[in-house]
């Protein structure tokens, strides 16, 4: 995979844990038990989609910008989106739409729950 920072990247923000959903061999990346992003691994462990959550206007838009972004993989493809591992997608760019995902789905709990899992 091209983006070998990613877990360091994702497990830096507050909050964050991973598990390895062995059904569909992901490494997912959640806040609390709400998943943001997923490596999708193929039938030799090797990454090949990175899926996260971006606003449906959004998602739409950079999916028409860059061929290595498509709808969500085995997911909502209004909701999610995905991104192929070996890519032309740049790390800043990747970088952004991870922080954007990050943030929507910590913004999906109360207040409350926001600044407990922020300290």
């Amino acid at each position: 995979m091209k983006y070998e920072w990613i877990d360091e990247f994702l497990l830096g923000k507050a909050g964050v844990t991973k598990d390895l959903q062995k059904e569909w061999n992901w490494i997912r990346y959640k806040i609390e038990d709400k998943m943001f992003a997923a490596v999708c691994l193929d039938n030799n462990d090797e990454p090949y989609y990175i899926t996260l959550k971006l606003e449906p206007l959004e998602g739409e838009f950079l999916r028409k910008q860059y061929e290595d972004i498509i709808p969500g993989y085995y997911m909502n493809k209004t909701h999610w989106n995905s991104v192929k591992a070996n890519g032309d997608i740049s790390d800043e760019i990747l970088k952004e739409l991870l922080n954007t995902s990050y943030s929507l789905v910590l913004e999906s709990f109360s207040r409350k729950k926001q600044k407990e899992i922020l300290k």
